[in-house]
């Protein structure tokens, strides 16, 4: 799962910080980039917090991501942030 999160409300966003690990670690995912400094090398400058979570599987990351427990910390990140979640199949 790669997420590109533009934060709007660090306060907010950070009750979504605190519930959103153990979401994601209850489905096997880990954490692979979490924020953390960025230097665009070709490009637009990436200004957007980014976030790489490797996953077994996309059925798992898919299951992760619509869990019930990742909808509560969604529910936080609404309104306090936007961005783009995707998935992709990587190497295995």
């Amino acid at each position: 799962m790669i997420a590109r999160i533009d934060v709007t409300d660090p306060e907010q966003y950070a009750r979504y910080q605190a519930l959103a690990p153990a979401a994601i670690a209850a489905h096997g995912g880990e954490y692979i980039v979490r924020g953390g400094d960025v230097e665009t090398l070709e490009g637009d400058a990436e200004t957007d917090r980014l976030v790489v979570v490797r996953f077994p599987d996309m059925e798992t990351a898919r299951a992760a991501y619509h869990s019930a427990q990742y909808t509560e910390a969604r529910a936080h990140r609404d309104g306090a942030a936007v961005g783009q979640f995707v998935i992709v199949d990587g190497v295995g």
